[in-house]
């Protein structure tokens, strides 16, 4: 039972401790945080590269910290991981021509599947028969409502 606990404690610190062993220069360690904030890990696709435990996103952070040691800038650290893993990788993309429909194409289908359910709901009030009563149902109607006062 030791053993199991043993080697399950390992995992897990093991897991959380990925991107521990990737140490930054104290002048560069807010810059790395906010880039890593910014990219989105390509595995986990939900997570961004400072929140994610992928392997991957371990040479990611490998990527940015070299490159800052280069002397890149954040913009230059964007731009090359953007071109190089695509639009994808940017947890917040940029709108562009190529991406716009995606940006407005979820606004597009709301406004008109609200139109479509107003349209419908109209066409469906205005199709509603509105038959009178002639006067032997009038009657007729009396007659059984009458009879059912007076059980």
């Amino acid at each position: 039972m030791k053993i199991l606990l043993t080697i399950i404690i390992c995992l897990a610190l093991s897991v959380g401790a990925s991107a521990s062993f990737i140490t930054v220069a104290p002048e560069y360690e807010e810059r790395y945080e906010k880039l890593l904030s910014e990219l989105r890990c390509l595995v986990c696709q939900n997570q961004t590269v400072a929140e994610s435990p992928a392997g991957l996103a371990d040479d990611f952070r490998i990527e940015v910290k070299e490159m800052l040691e280069r002397g890149a800038t954040d913009e230059e650290i964007l731009t090359f991981m953007s071109e190089r893993y695509g639009d994808f990788i940017l947890y917040n993309p940029p709108v562009k021509a190529r991406t716009y429909l995606l940006w407005v194409g979820p606004f597009v289908l709301l406004v008109g599947g609200i139109l479509i359910v107003i349209m419908l709901v109209r066409k469906r009030a205005t199709n509603i028969p509105r038959n009178e009563l002639t006067e032997q149902d009038k009657q007729r109607l009396q007659s059984l409502l009458g009879d059912e006062d007076k059980k």
